[in-house]
């Protein structure tokens, strides 16, 4: 029998936040907006055209200016808003799965929790909670992080106290959360120390660059970025634009990502993403653990899906460089083959987030919940909640879940199935 059940049972003496409160977007960085895509010209005019993984970099992680570095872009003040921010529930359930499949292993211990690109620590800091309830503790977090600003949001979050080393060093901030438990952050997941896992991406890879190419009648050709014809670079007063470009000549990239077998008009494929499936892979196969992701994505049949949004709207990606988030969807497929590159490494989905969250049973926990309750309000939200996460029109069906977990795993995966991604 799954744990599961006796989880429910117990977690329901957990004190709830139904609704997440959001506050304010808080602008450290007063500049001209246009600095960004200024920067891009100068770049684009001694280069020439820059691949959309290069605007990508630019545009999210600029030092100075980067999207998400100098800035809080989550909730309702912001940009966009995130599964974990709506509903500790949410939070709830992911740290139930992890909790249900690291016991099947036979509760390694001690062991370390891997969140890349944490946000506000929302989920990191739910999932402690939970494990602190069930005495868990034995365990360290690493939080893969490049800005600096949201590293401190997360530490406010998660620790009563916690320090800034150097940025060059790794890790660049520890601390200790409320439950006891060490926390250290880290710019790249290659700084973490190795060990038995517990990796989650929540919209992480969707951040991640990609490169673009389109299909011609002489062959692919990878899109570029360049200036608008008929912009003046050096009037300050001009709103500087930008235009999508084909490639004249076969790039340095594309022979090297592009499958001899691909058929479709437009792919997008991002090696950066690729290099970090390769490591996630030989972690949990050589040294135990699982991975959860959970992200936008496609089973190897997206085409053209760059975008960007502001304030809650879908925009035109190139404009104004840097006040937007741009995305592009995961390909699951790609994880796939890079297990199987790797070998020892079993796959998992992807199945919408309804799918995962009804068959891992929030269903059942939102119940227990109402019953517990007599406040309407708090009813009405935990209906609003709920149907936020699981909704066909809302984050139910936009959102895909994947698992990672070793091949020594399947005699007793045979038995006993992963929860959420079986048909059981």
């Amino acid at each position: 029998m799954s744990f599961v059940p006796q989880i429910y049972r117990k977690i329901l003496s957990l004190r709830q936040n139904l609704l997440r409160k959001v506050y304010s977007v808080n602008k450290n960085v007063d500049q001209d907006q246009n600095y960004l895509a200024r920067r891009i010209f100068q770049k684009i005019e001694i280069k020439g055209p820059i691949t959309v993984a290069d605007y990508m970099k630019e545009v999210l992680t600029n030092p100075a200016a980067g999207y998400y570095m100098h800035r809080d872009v989550f909730g309702e003040a912001g940009d966009f808003i995130t599964s974990p921010e709506i509903s500790q529930i949410f939070g709830e359930m992911i740290a139930v799965w992890l909790i249900n499949e690291w016991q099947k292993m036979g509760s390694p211990k001690p062991f370390q929790i891997i969140e890349m690109g944490p946000g506000r620590g929302t989920l990191a800091s739910d999932i402690l909670k939970v494990f602190n309830h069930f005495k868990l503790n034995q365990t360290t977090l690493h939080l893969v992080e490049v800005s600096p600003h949201l590293s401190e949001i997360q530490a406010k979050r998660l620790c009563g106290h916690s320090t800034f080393v150097k940025e060059q060093e790794t890790p660049y901030r520890h601390g200790t959360a409320k439950e006891g438990v060490e926390v250290n952050w880290h710019k790249q997941l290659c700084d973490v120390p190795k060990g038995f896992s517990l990796f989650i991406a929540h919209e992480f890879f969707d951040a991640l660059p990609i490169h673009k190419f389109q299909k011609t009648n002489m062959g692919y050709k990878e899109v570029l970025i360049d200036i608008d014809i008929g912009t003046d670079i050096s009037n300050k007063s001009e709103h500087p634009k930008l235009r999508y470009v084909l490639a004249r000549n076969p790039t340095p990239i594309q022979h090297s990502v592009i499958n001899s077998n691909e058929k479709r008009d437009h792919l997008e494929v991002s090696p950066e993403s690729m290099l970090l499936y390769r490591d996630i892979c030989e972690r949990i196969k050589n040294d135990g653990g699982l991975a959860l992701i959970c992200d936008y994505g496609h089973d190897g049949t997206g085409t053209d899906t760059f975008r960007a949004f502001r304030k809650h709207k879908q925009v035109d990606p190139l404009e104004y460089p840097g006040s937007s988030d741009l995305t592009a969807d995961v390909d699951f497929n790609a994880i796939k083959q890079m297990a199987s590159q790797v070998e020892g490494v079993l796959t998992f989905g992807p199945i919408t987030q309804r799918e995962f969250l009804l068959k891992t049973g929030l269903d059942v926990r939102v119940q227990r919940l109402k019953q517990t309750i007599t406040d309407q309000k708090q009813l009405d939200n935990i209906t609003e909640c709920y149907k936020s996460l699981t909704d066909t029109d809302k984050m139910g069906e936009r959102f895909k879940f994947f698992a990672l977990i070793p091949e020594t795993m399947k005699p007793i995966l045979d038995v006993y199935p992963v929860v959420g991604f079986s048909e059981k």
